[in-house]
C-alpha cells in the first residue's frame, strides 16, 4: 500500500485478487494491463482536507454548544482532531471516515470565548499519515446572514462609507467570510466555492466592489454585537440580490405551502436566481453542519409579484426547515430554535400606489404585526420603513441607512438571543375602543408613545351597501398610551383600520409615531374591528 501526493492530497493504491468492485469511492484497473494474471489495482483518489469553510481566521461556536470540525477522506481511515494552544493539546477527538460521503465529523467540547488557537486534523491509512492544521481561530458566536440586494449590499455602498470602512482596527475579534453566487438543482455537502474566505476585516474586504463583499448590514450588526458582548463574533455572509424566497427555500418547506414545484414566471422584481431551492441546495444547505448562534435575514423585494399571497407561510416556514436542518447537521449542537432576526421591508419610490409592499410587511410577520410570536418564536425584527433614501445611487429600493438597520436588528438580538431586557420593538395598539358617540376611534398602546406629528397615516375601512372604502382618520388627541382616531367620516359600519399601509408611509425617520426613548418607529398594522385586537395584540411582550 502506497500514498502519492502533496500534503492533504492521497493516491491511495491496493492489489487485490478478485477484480470485482463493490467499494464507493475506489476506482477498479488493471495491473499492468495484464488481466491474466488475475491481479488487479483498486485506486482512491480523495483529498483529505477540511470542510470548504474551515480556515484560518475563523470562528468557532463558543460554549454551552460544541462546535463541529468535519471534512473529507479516505472511506476506512482514522480521523484524530487536536485542538491546541500554544503547542499545548486542549482536547484530541477521533473518528473515522465514512463509506459513501467519504466524511468525516467531530464535535469538540464546548469551549470560553476567546482564542487564538490552532485546529489540527490527521488522518492515518495504514502506515500514512497526512496532518492539516488552521490557525488563528477564535471561539464566539457565529451568526449567519442572508437574503437578497440589500443584503448583500457592501460597506462601500452606505452612508459614511470611508468613514465606516476605516473603523476595523477595534474590530479584528470580527471575522468575515462570504460565500460566492451559486446555484445547484441538488443539494451540495459542501460550498463550491467561496468569495472571501475567514479574514480579519479591512477596507478592502469589507467594500469590495458593489454588491460583492462584505455585506453591510451582516458586519455592522455584528460590530454592534461585540460592542456590547466583547468577545469574538464570526459573521458569514450568503446572499445573492433579486432572489425570491423560493430560490432559498428546500422543497420541503416549498411543498409545506403549497408553492408550486415548476416554479415561476420571472417578474419585475426578481433579477436573480428563480428557481425553487437553488440557493438553499449550493449557498445554505452547504452550512448546515456548521454550529450556529443565530441567522439574521433581509428579504422580500423580490417576492412583491411573485407569491406575495404565500409569503405568510413560505417565510416561517424557511425558518423552520432551516432550523431543523442547521440542528440536525450540527448532531443537536446548533439550537433547535436559534435566535432568528429579520429587517421588514423599507420604502420604495413607485410609479403605482398598489399595497403590495405593505402586504408583504405583513407577512413577514405571518400576519401578526410583531414578533416573536405563535408561528414565529424566537425571532426579532427590525422596522425600516421610516429609512427611505430618495437619491439612493442604487435606487430608492437600496436605502444607504445600514446603520440604523443593523442597530434597530442588535436590539432585538440582545432581547431574544441573549435575553436582556430592554426594547427592541416599537409600540403596537393592544386595545380598541370606538366611541361612536363622539366619532372617535381610541387606541391604547402596549408601550408610551412619541407623537411627531399629526398626519393621515391612519386609515380606517368604512362599509355600507355591503361595500367597504378606506378612508382618512386623522390623528386627534393623545397622551403617554393612548391615541384616538378621528372617524366620523365613515357614516357607515367601521369595519378595520390600518396604520403606515403604503409603500413609502413617511419620510426619513419621520415617521408620526415611535417610542419615546428607543427610537423605533411603531409598525405598521391591521386590524379588524370583530377581532379588536389585531393577532391578538394584547399578548405582546414588551
Amino acid at each position: 500500500m502506497r500514498d502519492t501526493g502533496e500534503e492533504g492530497d492521497s493516491l491511495t493504491t491496493v492489489q487485490v485478487r478478485s477484480c470485482h468492485l463493490n467499494t464507493p469511492g475506489w476506482t477498479l484497473s488493471h495491473n499492468r494491463g495484464e488481466p491474466e494474471d488475475g491481479i488487479c489495482v483498486l485506486t482512491q483518489n480523495v483529498r483529505f482536507r477540511f470542510a470548504s469553510y474551515i480556515n484560518n481566521y475563523m470562528v468557532l461556536q463558543k460554549e454551552p454548544a460544541g462546535a463541529v470540525i468535519w471534512g473529507y477522506g479516505i472511506f476506512g481511515a482514522t480521523v484524530t482532531v487536536t485542538l491546541c494552544q500554544d503547542k499545548e493539546t486542549i482536547m484530541e477527538k477521533v473518528t473515522s471516515v465514512k463509506a459513501h460521503s467519504n466524511s468525516w465529523m467531530v464535535v469538540l467540547d464546548p469551549m470560553k470565548p476567546g482564542g487564538p488557537y490552532e485546529v489540527m486534523a490527521q488522518q492515518t491509512f495504514g502506515r500514512t499519515n497526512f496532518t492539516l492544521r488552521v490557525h488563528d481561530v477564535l471561539f464566539g458566536d457565529v451568526w449567519l446572514c442572508s437574503g437578497q440586494s440589500n443584503m448583500q449590499m457592501t460597506v462601500s455602498q452606505i452612508f459614511n462609507a470611508t468613514r465606516e470602512l476605516s473603523n476595523t482596527a477595534a474590530y479584528q475579534s470580527v471575522r468575515i467570510f462570504s460565500v460566492s453566487l451559486t446555484e445547484a438543482e441538488q443539494e451540495l455537502e459542501d460550498l463550491a466555492k467561496v468569495d472571501l474566505q475567514w479574514s480579519k476585516p479591512t477596507s478592502e474586504n469589507l467594500g469590495h466592489g458593489v454588491f460583492k463583499y462584505m455585506s453591510a448590514v451582516c458586519w455592522l450588526f455584528g460590530r454592534n454585537l461585540y460592542d456590547t458582548l466583547h468577545y469574538p463574533i464570526g459573521l458569514i455572509s450568503s446572499s445573492w440580490g433579486g432572489t425570491p424566497i423560493e430560490a432559498w427555500s428546500s422543497g420541503r418547506s416549498l411543498k409545506t405551502c403549497g408553492v408550486p414545484t415548476r416554479g415561476f414566471t420571472r417578474s419585475d422584481s426578481v433579477t436573480g436566481p428563480n428557481k425553487n431551492s437553488v440557493l438553499w441546495n449550493a449557498m445554505i444547505h452547504p452550512l448546515h453542519n456548521m454550529t450556529l448562534k443565530g441567522m439574521i435575514w433581509y428579504q422580500g423585494e423580490s417576492n412583491i409579484n411573485v407569491n406575495r399571497d404565500l409569503y405568510n407561510c413560505t417565510f416561517p416556514a424557511l425558518i423552520e426547515d432551516w432550523r431543523q436542518a442547521f440542528h440536525r447537521g450540527s448532531q443537536g449542537q446548533t439550537e433547535r430554535f436559534f435566535p432568528f432576526g429579520f429587517v421588514q421591508l423599507s420604502s420604495y419610490l413607485s410609479a403605482t400606489s398598489d399595497d403590495k409592499f405593505p402586504q408583504i410587511r405583513w407577512h413577514q410577520t405571518a400576519d401578526f404585526g410583531y414578533v416573536p410570536n405563535v408561528r414565529m418564536p424566537n425571532t426579532f425584527m427590525a422596522v425600516a420603513m421610516d429609512l427611505c433614501d430618495r437619491t439612493s445611487p442604487y435606487g430608492s429600493i437600496h436605502p444607504r441607512d445600514k446603520q440604523t438597520v443593523a442597530y434597530r436588528l442588535h436590539l432585538g438580538a440582545r432581547a431574544v438571543a441573549y435575553g436582556e431586557k430592554l426594547i427592541f420593538q416599537g409600540p403596537l395598539p393592544e386595545k380598541m375602543e370606538l366611541l361612536a358617540d363622539r366619532g372617535l376611534l381610541n387606541l391604547t398602546y402596549s408601550q408610551q408613545i412619541q407623537v411627531k406629528k399629526q398626519d393621515k397615516i391612519f386609515e380606517i375601512s368604512c362599509c355600507s351597501d355591503r361595500q367597504c372604502k378606506w378612508l382618512p382618520a386623522p390623528m386627534g388627541p393623545f397622551s403617554a398610551q393612548t391615541l384616538a382616531l378621528n372617524v366620523s367620516s365613515c357614516r357607515g359600519t367601521l369595519a378595520a383600520v390600518r396604520y403606515a399601509w403604503t409603500t413609502w408611509p413617511c419620510e426619513y425617520k419621520r415617521c408620526p409615531l415611535y417610542h419615546p426613548s428607543s427610537t423605533l418607529p411603531a409598525p405598521p398594522f391591521i386590524a379588524f374591528m370583530t377581532d379588536q385586537i389585531p393577532g391578538d395584540l394584547s399578548k405582546l411582550a414588551e
